[in-house]
């Protein structure tokens, strides 16, 4: 197995897949709610239903990607074609779930589970090619790195547009009297962004490396799967981190608007800070890694991601904007030092798998990975609607203290508990640079093991791996 060095273009390229996909996701975390609530008039307790229901639908929807891509290749690849053949549904998809008909509240209701299940299926069918084709651009551990540095810039790219030209462009073309259509001009143009952007992921990399796929049964292929404990770590990890990430990401537009009083302009700049402090996040973590070992970043960043939550919750007072601004962004920043990382290890603990089991599962790996992913995303939105409910949060008024009190701790105590509980469980996944490089030239040997050996020699190696670049 060699390693492939990557073009500049190409992890450009890479990284645009993930802008396309995050046209769709950063709306997901940072504004659906917002717009749910207070554009497209649902109720908060009906919201939590809607977000938690669907995610029974990836339980089958994302295994059954990760199969279908593990089991059919075409003369422009496994995961490629995905990016071009999708893209227009994909787009459309997004176009539909922001709109808002003019129909009673059950119709709309209706119409909003349609789309959203529409949009999340279509999201399924473009992420898990997209998050699995890394495995097979290159195998070097710093170049898939490298590349997801990109990757996760361009997705901040993403974020920016959807938090700042969204909301700003929505009130400029329909106006407070017609908000709702501007919201749906305002997605349409970034969901036709996003399939140009996939259309070019497609046309500038290339799947150069060819890994032999088991082709068993899908409960087969679990059992594998769960054997493998380090990818067990992150899928746990992958779900905690993203309901805290999506409870703060939710609540930050009710957090400009109404703990900190600000107008249409005010939410736009809070929401944009927070995603300008992940695009600086992405360049300085990319930097530190190459000067220090990336799990403990990943450990250690995530539990500072409490400490300064809590610390925003009790210094930052209803009106505090300057304030509020310095410690989004500081905790914004924090927060994403890891993310480049997390998506560079998937692979190393398929490779890992492999080696363990004896037989590579990669693709249903990849798909439970995004399931993951959608679950905590579900469980959050259900989370966020609940306490919207509890805390008495009424769309587009006056808050009581005791909203205001509910919204702040919804921004910072709560979901820093989950990254501190992200960064604690971290300490359980042990495969540094060092093992990993181990692990590669033990599959270019051939010396796949099916037995839990390669379990000790992971131990082993992580007291004195722990400090490696």
């Amino acid at each position: 197995m060699s390693s492939h060095k990557l073009s500049v273009l190409e992890k450009v390229g890479f990284g645009a897949g993930d802008m396309a996909v995050n046209v769709v996701i950063s709306a997901m975390m940072l504004i659906i709610t917002f717009f749910y609530t207070d554009i497209f008039g649902l109720k908060p307790s009906d919201l939590a239903i809607l977000f938690l229901s669907v995610r029974l639908i990836d339980a089958i929807t994302d295994p059954i990607m990760g199969i279908v891509t593990d089991r059919y290749t075409t003369r422009w690849g496994r995961y490629r074609p995905y990016f071009l053949f999708m893209a227009i549904p994909f787009a459309i998809s997004v176009f539909l779930t922001f709109s808002t008909p003019d129909w009673d509240y059950n119709s709309k209701l209706v119409w909003a589970y349609a789309t959203y299940i529409l949009v999340t299926i279509m999201f399924t069918i473009v992420t898990i090619p997209y998050i699995s084709i890394i495995g097979v651009l290159t195998d070097c551990p710093k170049e898939r790195l490298s590349a997801n540095g990109y990757r996760l810039f361009f997705a901040k790219i993403a974020a920016f547009l959807v938090t700042i030209v969204v909301p700003m462009l929505a009130q400029y073309w329909g106006g407070e009297e017609n908000i709702a259509a501007g919201y749906q001009f305002a997605m349409g143009l970034m969901a036709i962004l996003a399939a140009f952007l996939f259309i070019f992921c497609f046309f500038t990399t290339t799947e150069r490396i060819e890994h032999q796929v088991e082709t068993k049964p899908f409960l087969t292929q679990l059992q594998l799967l769960l054997r493998n404990d380090q990818w067990l770590v992150l899928v746990t990890i992958c779900v905690i981190g993203t309901i805290g990430y999506v409870i703060r990401g939710s609540v930050a537009a009710y957090y400009a608007k109404y703990y900190l009083g600000g107008d249409a302009t005010l939410l736009s700049s809070f929401l944009a800070t927070g995603v300008a402090a992940a695009i600086v996040a992405m360049v300085v973590s990319t930097w530190i890694t190459k000067h220090y070992c990336k799990i403990n970043l990943f450990r250690y960043s995530q539990i500072l991601v409490g400490i300064i939550s809590v610390a925003m919750y009790y210094l930052v007072q209803p009106g505090d904007v300057m304030l509020a601004f310095l410690f989004y962004f500081t905790l914004s920043f924090v927060v994403d030092l890891h993310a480049p990382i997390f998506w560079s290890v998937i692979s190393e603990s398929v490779d890992y798998g492999t080696l363990k089991t004896g037989q590579r599962v990669s693709g249903l790996a990849y798909g439970g990975i995004s399931f993951a992913q959608k679950a905590g995303m579900g469980l959050a939105g259900f989370i966020v609607g609940q306490l919207l409910t509890y805390f008495n949060y009424q769309a587009d008024q006056v808050q009581s203290d005791f909203t205001l009190t509910g919204i702040a701790l919804m921004l910072c105590i709560i979901p820093g508990v989950f990254h501190t509980l992200m960064g604690v469980m971290m300490f359980k996944y042990r495969i540094t640079n060092n093992v990993y490089e181990n692990i590669k030239q033990d599959l270019a040997k051939g010396q796949q093991q099916p037995n839990d050996s390669v379990t000790l020699q992971v131990k082993a190696d992580d007291s004195a791996a722990s400090t490696a670049v």
